[in-house]
């Protein structure tokens, strides 16, 4: 590593810190999904519910393994109840971004936060 620092030269330290300014300043914009508008509840894949983050509600969703609880209050959405074993869908908390997850894998539902636009994500193919 100290042979490879004794070859820099001032303008190669000006191009290194140029980049580094570059993609910090655009990494926001490139991954931003846009505000969050509506908390989409699936079962098995398919849309049960668009629910808006303008409003309070709570719905109740059949699932597998019975019913899970959906709670949305204005700007984020969660699973307030579920019955299954490990209760991580539960644990995710409020979601708040677009593109966040909350998967209930016994219950074979979910739940996730849709902006304007879509963002990339781990899930996109």
């Amino acid at each position: 590593m100290k042979n490879f620092l004794r070859f820099m030269k001032p303008g190669d330290w000006a191009m290194l810190l140029l980049a580094a300014a570059g993609t910090a300043a655009l990494a926001p914009i490139a991954f931003s999904g846009g505000a969050a508008e509506k908390a989409v509840v699936r079962r098995d894949g398919v849309v049960i519910a668009e629910l808006p983050l303008t409003q309070a509600r709570r719905i109740e969703v059949a699932g597998a393994l019975g019913v899970s609880v959906i709670e949305v209050q204005p700007g984020r959405a969660r699973v307030a109840a579920d019955p299954g074993p490990r209760q991580y869908c539960v644990r995710q908390g409020w979601l708040t971004q677009p593109n966040a997850i909350a998967i209930c894998a016994p219950s074979h539902i979910s739940l996730s936060i849709a902006g304007r636009t879509a963002s990339h994500d781990s899930l996109s193919y």
